[in-house]
């Protein structure tokens, strides 16, 4: 899968900034049939950082959700900053 066409959008919600605060997650709307591997490279390759893990589920909408733990080195603020989350 192409790296562009895995992540759809990230989500900004309460709880998602609360999990950018607390534990450097990221989470991302992502294409339905993308697997784990997929979304990491994406992620990896779109922001240049380094994914230490990724975990997924299907939520009540029929949408798929992808939370991205990224490493210390990398704050989730500053991705969400790039992003205009923050």
């Amino acid at each position: 899968m192409d790296a562009l066409n895995v992540i759809k959008y990230p989500v900004s919600n309460e709880k998602a900034i609360r999990l950018m605060e607390s534990e450097n997650i990221l989470t991302f709307i992502v294409e339905s049939k993308a697997e784990k591997e997929d979304v990491k490279k994406a992620v990896e390759k779109i922001f240049k950082t380094k994914v230490v893990d990724v975990k997924t589920m299907n939520d009540m909408k029929g949408r798929k959700k992808a939370y991205v733990k990224l490493s210390k080195e990398t704050p989730t603020i500053d991705i969400a900053t790039q992003l205009g989350m923050m």
